[in-house]
């Protein structure tokens, strides 16, 4: 189709959707008429955005009404809306206190995308800009999102996932399956999630689970950095960071009862790797601490 064609469509299938969000249902010879547009051209937009959703039949024989996929859509995007609003001022201020670069990430499908970043003063990354993502298993953001999410969401990437070899971008990035489902385990026993150069190597980061009202994880914020400012036992980030997180949380209209009760150790502290070996699970997955290889982003 040329692309003046193109773009003809596309302001059809525009108008078409306005008209129908001005009204609670319509017929095609009503869109027809308030459009300006032959009934056929309006049976033949119907038919194919009926196909993906977008519009539904009506409660009326032969009407028309915006789909439910649609209501989804534009839910998500109010949602990110809203997230990111809220969580702008604690990013803020998170950065003001570390000086490292401030993620917000979300979860879309099996990624983790950039809805907002504060650019450290110490080290400009490139990994991650706004809009772009990662896959959950890789950087301290994703792994919070994985780690937190609903066991059903959870069950179906470890299914996705053990159906083909995991990317990796650095050689301590973790490749298999069965080695995130335990680190996840390990993140929601402690709160949080560490990353050290499985995204881009010499970067640390540290990342924390955001939740709405509903006590659903909803974002994930992270800090990162060269990892000799994320990781020494004087750093303030890791405290700066929950902290942080539980702010945009309560903003959110979370309950403190639904967020986790993070942990209060230093990174790689004697008192955390007490605290890992009294479970078999946890000891299989010490290969997530900071000196061991982890997460980032």
């Amino acid at each position: 189709m040329p692309p003046a064609q193109t773009s003809q469509l596309i302001h059809k299938v525009a108008a078409l959707l306005e008209t129908l969000g001005r009204h609670d249902e319509l017929t095609p010879a009503e869109l027809a008429e308030l459009m300006g547009e032959p009934r056929s051209s309006i049976y033949r937009l119907l038919r194919t955005l009926a196909d993906i959703g977008w519009v539904d039949e009506g409660s009326a024989r032969g009407t028309w009404r915006l789909g439910l996929q649609l209501f989804r859509l534009s839910s998500n995007a109010v949602a990110r809306m809203d997230v990111r609003r809220f969580a702008r001022p604690h990013m803020e201020r998170l950065h003001k206190v570390t000086e490292q670069t401030v993620f917000l990430c979300i979860r879309q499908d099996w990624d983790a995308v950039c809805i907002d970043r504060i650019e450290g003063l110490r080290v400009a990354s490139l990994a991650l800009r706004v809009g772009g993502s990662l896959p959950l298993h890789l950087g301290a953001a994703p792994m919070a999102l994985l780690a937190f999410a609903d066991e059903d969401v959870r069950a179906t990437w470890r299914a996705l996932a053990d159906e083909s070899r995991l990317a990796g971008y650095t050689d301590a990035s973790v490749r298999t399956p069965g080695l995130v489902a335990e680190r996840c385990l390990e993140i929601r026993r402690r709160g949080y999630a560490v990353s050290d150069g499985d995204v881009t190597p010499g970067i640390g980061a540290i990342g924390a689970p955001v939740f709405d009202h509903n006590g659903s994880v909803v974002a994930a914020l992270s800090v990162s950095g060269l990892r000799d400012f994320i990781f020494p036992e004087d750093s303030s980030v890791l405290e700066e960071t929950l902290a942080a997180a539980r702010a945009i949380s309560r903003s959110l209209g979370a309950d403190q009862g639904h967020q986790p009760d993070t942990a209060r150790l230093p990174l790689g502290s004697r008192e955390e790797e007490d605290t890992a070996q009294q479970s078999p699970t946890a000891q299989q997955t010490a290969g997530s601490h900071p000196e061991q290889g982890g997460d980032r982003t």
